[in-house]
């Protein structure tokens, strides 16, 4: 069996979290292993990866053979592509500066992937707390609306039986009056002093309202600046996206200009290439010629001494 590049289980229950090794191919998958050349651990998103870059290749160079989730890692960590450039180095078909100029050109794309996925799960995260609150708002205006209905109603209640008592009062006192003969200025009096009171409390009652109308509509108004911030802060990281739109398109650019470069570099090698091996193959016919006349010279003196 060769030598594998595979995952080693750690971590409780529910919680992976996973060593990179080298190891025999005959080994258990948690057993005993060569070396440890990293980390991976899946819960988060994007998952958290750590991995000694040199030695992931060194090991791939030797001959080890990845698992496909190893596989996988390699290949988002560039390990491959290194692995495929450094192919082309060794048979000759580009030099080391061309290699560390593609493989950077990849490193800047990938993190500018990587960065749009931050970016786009942050903005997802902000956006779901946003509609969160909002719900919990309208939940409170309901509730507020309900309060304030219950609380009107109250009032009205309380307002009627005030009416019901000061009805109960006028009559007790035309019933106190008939049996005390009292006055019908004192009972006037007792009538007007229950009116002015029903008067203060009907006040009270319209100044709660207008209160709770107040109240509402500041609630209103500061749902409006927030909406209207949330617009802002909307249009600024379009903006910032296109941005980095525009970036990746400028490099994306760049390098489909070095690829042609490179294109071109490869072609003229090989053409390069194919003239040296035209001028071999033109050689060896004129050296094939050249001794061919010379044993047919040679036979010629041979028939001549004869003779």
């Amino acid at each position: 069996m060769p030598t594998m590049m595979r995952l080693q289980r750690h971590g409780k229950k529910g919680m992976p979290f996973y060593h990179i090794v080298i190891a025999d191919g005959r080994a258990p998958r948690d057993g005993r292993f060569i070396e440890k050349i990293g980390t991976y651990n899946p819960i988060p998103n994007p998952a958290e990866i750590i991995l000694n870059f040199d030695k992931a290749l060194d090991w791939l160079q030797k001959g080890a053979q990845p698992s496909d989730t190893v596989k996988s890692i390699l290949s988002f960590k560039g390990v491959l592509y290194k692995h495929h450039l450094v192919k082309g180095l060794k048979k000759g078909a580009l030099t080391e500066a061309e290699v560390e100029v593609k493989f950077q050109a990849w490193l800047k794309e990938k993190e500018a992937k990587i960065e749009a996925k931050r970016s786009g799960l942050a903005e997802k995260s902000r956006s779901e707390k946003k509609a969160a609150l909002e719900a919990e708002t309208k939940i409170k205006e309901a509730r507020e609306a309900e309060l304030a209905k219950k609380r009107a109603a109250a009032v009205e209640a309380e307002v009627k039986e005030s009416q019901a008592s000061a009805e109960e009062v006028t009559d007790e006192v035309v019933n106190a009056e008939e049996e005390e003969m009292l006055t019908k200025e004192a009972v006037a009096e007792k009538v007007e002093e229950k009116a002015e009171a029903k008067e203060e409390e009907k006040v009270e009652v319209k100044t709660e309202a207008k209160e709770e109308e107040k109240k509402v509509e500041a609630k209103e108004e500061v749902k409006e600046e927030e909406k209207a911030e949330a617009k802002t802060e909307a249009k600024e990281e379009e903006k910032k996206v296109e941005a980095k739109e525009e970036v990746k398109e400028e490099e994306k650019a760049e390098a489909k200009e070095e690829e042609k470069k490179d294109e071109e570099k490869a072609e003229v090698k090989e053409e390069e290439k194919t003239l040296e091996k035209e001028e071999e193959k033109a050689e060896k016919k004129d050296e094939a010629e050249a001794e061919e006349k010379k044993e047919e010279k040679d036979a010629d003196d041979k028939k001549k001494d004869k003779e």
